[in-house]
Formats: structure tokens, C-alpha cells, sequence
């Protein structure tokens, strides 16, 4: 199983979906692309709910692991900002886990107000590295390695900024939820704090023996259930 799929097994993420496609609020049978749709959990679960769904992924392999999960449904291998698909062709746009990986959001969100019909609803957002917490003994070290974390990606913040793209494209009526992920077992994210330490070695931001100690207070933390994590994430929606 890939990192991301478990990352979407997780409980919290699927609260997470079931929220945005809350603020979607699209009726059975309505059309909805889901862009960075990864292996297809929200493609999947959205054609259960009766809509007409179209899954985009620029990773070849992404998209066919959600072929097999949603069999059903209509995927294409493109980038966010060049969709195979008509003006005005959707009611609902639905993006996450993606602007962290955009040097610009504007193309994409540009590309999204083009594929919506006039009054279709869009909900776009994901975590803002800034703001994850994490439990430790010596919080001023867990800081420097959030910022590890925070450079392992092109735009850690940009989620923050994406109401005002979509009001400076022409959305409205934009509305803002943070929905938060707690996790308390380690191993949930024990990639990812390895990932995050190795980073800041990298960056020079730490030595290798800081990362080996926190890495190793971490995981007495997770044996003795004191591990905790904090994973807020935005969710932009508005209207075309």
C-alpha cells in the first residue's frame, strides 16, 4: 500500500471528505472532476453517492490504482492547470492535497473556474504545514523539524491563500472550515516524522544526532501512549 492511500485509510481522513463533499453539496446525478484524485477514495465515494464523476491525477499510476477503485468512473492523466475537459462542463470542483506541490495556485484555480458552470461550487484546500503540532519533551527542536517538514514541499502555506485566489478569479460567496485530524498512534505517522527530521538534517537546520533523539523521544512516546499530533487542514468553497 503507497504512503497516500494510507494517509486516506485513515479515519480522520475520511471525515476530512465526507466535510468537503458537505460543502460541495451536489444532488445525485450532477457532474464533479476531482483533481490530484490520487488512488480514488473520493472518486469512489462520490460515484456511490450518485454523481457523475471524473477523476484527474497527473501520476499514471495514481490514476490507475483508482481505475480499480472506481471502475466506474472517468479518469484522465493531466496536470491541474490543462484539464481535458469542457468550459462549463461541471457542477462541482473538488482539489486536496495538491497546492502544496504548486509553485502558483492561480492556473489551477484559473482552470477550475472554466470547467464550472455558472453557478457550480468548488472546494479546494489542504494542511498548512505551519500550523501542525506535534507533542515533545523540547518543543523549541520539534519547531526547527517542522520547518524540515515544511521544506520537503514546494508550497507548504499555500493553502492560506487560496480564498483570495478564488475571489480575485471571479468566485464568490467563499466560505472557510478547518476541520483538525488528532492522531495519537505513532506508527500513523512515523514515516513522516522520519521524513521530517531527515529533512531538516539535510537543510542543516539540525544535527543527525538531534534528529536520532527526537526520533527516538517520539517513539518511547508512541509506546507509552503520550504520542500526540495535531493536523489541522483549511477547506476553501465557493460559487462560480
Amino acid at each position: 500500500m503507497s504512503f497516500l492511500e494510507r494517509i486516506e485509510e485513515r479515519a480522520g481522513a475520511a471525515e476530512l471528505r465526507a466535510a468537503s463533499y458537505r460543502m460541495l453539496g451536489l444532488k445525485r446525478g450532477a457532474t464533479c472532476v476531482d483533481v490530484g484524485c490520487g488512488a480514488g477514495h473520493a472518486v469512489a465515494e462520490l460515484a456511490r453517492k450518485g454523481l457523475k464523476v471524473t477523476g484527474v491525477d497527473a501520476d499514471p499510476e495514481a490514476v490507475e490504482a483508482a481505475r480499480v477503485r472506481a471502475p466506474g468512473a472517468m479518469f484522465h492523466v493531466a496536470h491541474s492547470d490543462g484539464l481535458p475537459l469542457e468550459d462549463g462542463s461541471m457542477d462541482g470542483y473538488r482539489a486536496l492535497r495538491l497546492f502544496h506541490l504548486l509553485a502558483d495556485p492561480g492556473p489551477t484555480i484559473a482552470e477550475a473556474h472554466r470547467v464550472l458552470r455558472p453557478g457550480g461550487r468548488i472546494v479546494v484546500g489542504g494542511q498548512d504545514y505551519g500550523f501542525v503540532l506535534i507533542d515533545s519533551s523540547d518543543q523549541d527542536l520539534t519547531d526547527v523539524i517542522r520547518l524540515g517538514l515544511e521544506s520537503r514541499t514546494v508550497s507548504p502555506r499555500a493553502v492560506r491563500t487560496l480564498r483570495d485566489v478564488l475571489l480575485d478569479t471571479g468566485f464568490h460567496e467563499a466560505e472557510v472550515v478547518v476541520h483538525t485530524e488528532v492522531v495519537t498512534d505513532h506508527k500513523l505517522m512515523a514515516e513522516q516524522l522520519k521524513a521530517a527530521a531527515a529533512a531538516a538534517v539535510e537543510k542543516a537546520l539540525i544535527t543527525q544526532d538531534d534528529a536520532d533523539s527526537w526520533l527516538a523521544e517520539q517513539a518511547r512516546r508512541g509506546h507509552r501512549d503520550r504520542f500526540l499530533a495535531v493536523l489541522p487542514t483549511v477547506l476553501v468553497g465557493a460559487q462560480r
